[in-house]
């Protein structure tokens, strides 16, 4: 065999080995596509937006908006009890109340429309439970249920409202007794006692007259509720109604009760910058007063000497 001929039988070789190694080269990527297919065939994981703390609460702690978040949490794992944003069909909830299946909540930018348009008209699922007050501690990142908050309105609010060591207690008012009416859940006010004194009642016709004092018996009081009204609404600016609740340590509560009985009470809105005085009785002042009868044309009369 000649050598060129030769050498034209090896270059062949030498080609037709490559040629199947690009081939295969080439055929091997084949696979991956599937591979990714197969991985993308897998079904995300469903999450539901959960309310949560957004920090640590404590009891009688009354919830601010900063005081909550919404969390993602998987579907399959939400229990009944959790507040949800209600953008996401959770079957456990509704298995146990016996409901039919949601229909699917719109998605993508619709969801996002539908969402926002909610929350604007109704302050969103969040707004209902700011304003409540937290019954049992609750620690950051810890769903909100509702046995550990009392919504405002729930029996039991007032007593989880009031400040640790205070006492409730309701006085009669009205429009004339309550400035007007502009006293609201929540301002400071002072409570101003006026009663009868009879030092004066002698017999003779200008002592007949009815004398009356007035004094302040109460300072810088909270005020928890008009009526059963524990928040004023957001466009309210006066409420007119016939009691008011008080927020006052056990001896205040003593002594508002004696000064209930002894005359007419009144209360008095304190400015938003005298709130940061003493709260509480204000010590009486003691007068050293004593009547004695002077005759004048053969009439006694009686003058109260102080």
């Amino acid at each position: 065999m000649k050598p060129a001929r030769i050498i034209v039988i090896c270059v062949a070789a030498v080609a037709a080995i490559g040629l199947a190694l690009v081939v295969r080269a080439m055929g091997s990527p084949s696979n991956s596509p599937t591979a990714v297919a197969t991985a993308a065939a897998v079904p995300a994981r469903p999450m539901a937006k959960v309310l949560v703390a957004a920090k640590d609460l404590q009891p009688g702690q009354r919830l601010t908006e900063s005081d909550l978040a919404w969390k993602d949490w998987p579907v399959d794992e939400v229990n009944p009890a959790f507040i949800t944003d209600g953008t996401t069909p959770i079957p456990a909830a509704e298995a146990a109340e016996g409901a039919a299946p949601a229909a699917a909540p719109p998605e993508g930018a619709v969801a996002s429309v539908t969402r926002a348009a909610t929350n604007l008209t109704t302050g969103g699922a969040k707004a209902d439970y700011v304003g409540s007050v937290v019954r049992e501690p609750i620690l950051a990142g810890e769903p909100i249920v509702g046995r550990k908050i009392v919504r405002s309105g729930d029996s039991g609010y007032m007593a989880a409202y009031l400040e640790p060591g205070m006492r409730a207690m309701a006085i009669r008012v009205t429009v004339e007794t309550a400035a007007g009416g502009f006293i609201l859940p929540g301002d400071r006010v002072d409570v101003l006692l006026t009663r009868e004194t009879n030092l004066g009642n002698m017999g003779t016709e200008e002592g007949e007259r009815s004398k009356f004092a007035s004094s302040t018996v109460m300072q810088n009081i909270k005020v928890l509720a008009i009526d059963q009204s524990t928040r004023a609404g957001d466009d309210e600016q006066a409420v007119v109604g016939a009691t008011a609740t008080l927020e006052v340590g056990p001896r205040d509560a003593e002594a508002l009760a004696l000064a209930k009985s002894e005359g007419e009470l009144s209360l008095v809105l304190r400015s938003y910058a005298d709130t940061g005085g003493p709260t509480g009785r204000v010590a009486p002042v003691v007068r050293q007063s004593s009547a004695i009868r002077v005759y004048r044309g053969g009439a006694p009369e009686v003058v109260v000497v102080q």
